[in-house]
């Protein structure tokens, strides 16, 4: 049962506040660039390839209303839209391919009125987004061959329907491999509980038996009740495979790797960024120091303390068992192995 993470309706994109889950199921609706910019920045949408899709649905938003009459000055208006929502979020490769993308289908249409690049932008929209499903429906497939049976999951933070489209990288693999899933452990991500509120919403409403435990309790249940593979999603992976994912995943990476456990990251293809040689390039977010001081409205330290909060952190390549993609799975990813599945 997947969710139906965005959607178009007629002149809007209606998003679910993902804020509001698991006590709310809601749907707000984005009319313009600025409507959407907030979405993104405010974590009313989130994950990396949601995000992308977001951004492309944004670009059109942002330019549909433009009054130019020739390609030139509608380029500049596209330009300034796709500069201003690149700045919502840094580190999510999915939003920037996806505004490359848009820009790219215009500089090659240049022939085109400007009322056909307006549509030329919406049907690329729609198009990511059906890509996406598609794309992930693969990742589902490729991953669940690496998962045996009466396997026992952890995953973090959340890669599911929500993060995407609508059928999730990571979750995706859970799904696909059905019953040779035991049991799912859920890390609560804090600080946000993307994890504990998001996650668990996904895997309960899919009937996957399901349990939630704090970030700090990973050491001890793959020592304890032992783990069978760990499974996340990414953000942004380097052409070496270094990875940036929610914050504490380079945590569970090195706990995998010290307990001996195979470390699976899913990620389509729009999540990769070529141009960057290794992790020390991915820009690493920063987000508010309210989201750690408090939990809901409560403040839940010393009002004012100093916070570091980065939204992310990366991890190596070599902790990294293989990386899940719709074009093939990438085992000890290296930059030369990368490229010849991508390419």
């Amino acid at each position: 049962m997947s969710v139906e993470t965005i959607r178009w309706k007629k002149d809007r994109v209606e998003l679910i506040d993902q804020r509001l889950l698991p006590a709310k199921l809601r749907y707000i609706s984005c009319r313009s660039a600025r409507d959407m910019w907030e979405a993104i920045r405010h974590l009313k949408v989130r994950g990396a390839p949601a995000i992308g899709i977001a951004g492309a649905y944004g670009a059109y938003l942002g330019v549909r209303s433009s009054r130019a009459a020739k390609y030139r000055t509608f380029k500049r208006d596209l330009d300034r839209t796709v500069e201003y929502l690149a700045t919502a979020r840094p580190t999510a490769r999915n939003l920037f391919w996806a505004l490359e993308e848009v820009t790219g289908l215009v500089e090659q249409n240049r022939d085109k009125s400007v009322p056909e690049l307006k549509k030329l932008i919406l049907e690329k929209a729609h198009g990511i987004l059906e890509e996406d499903n598609r794309i992930c429906r693969l990742i589902g497939e490729k991953g669940a061959a690496l998962i045996k049976p009466s396997s026992r999951v952890l995953t973090h933070c959340n890669a599911g329907g929500l993060a995407t489209a609508g059928h999730g990288t990571a979750v995706s693999v859970i799904t696909a491999a059905g019953k040779k899933i035991q049991r799912v452990y859920a890390d609560e991500t804090r600080p946000v509980l993307q994890g504990a509120r998001l996650t668990v919403w996904e895997l309960t409403r899919e009937g996957v038996p399901t349990t939630l435990i704090c970030d700090n309790m990973a050491a001890s249940l793959m020592d304890q009740k032992g783990i069978d593979a760990v499974v996340v999603g990414a953000d942004r992976i380097a052409s070496n495979g270094d990875t940036a994912n929610k914050i504490g995943t380079y945590n569970l990476a090195v706990l995998a790797s010290y307990h001996k456990v195979p470390f699976y990251v899913a990620a389509p293809f729009s999540t990769f960024d070529l141009a960057i040689p290794d992790g020390s390039g991915i820009s690493i977010e920063e987000r508010a120091p309210e989201e750690v001081r408090t939990v809901g409205s409560s403040c839940v330290t010393v009002p004012g303390v100093d916070v570091w909060n980065p939204a992310f952190d990366v991890t190596p390549s070599k902790l990294i068992t293989a990386i899940i993609t719709e074009k093939g799975v990438i085992r000890a990813p290296d930059r030369k192995k990368i490229k010849k599945v991508l390419s």
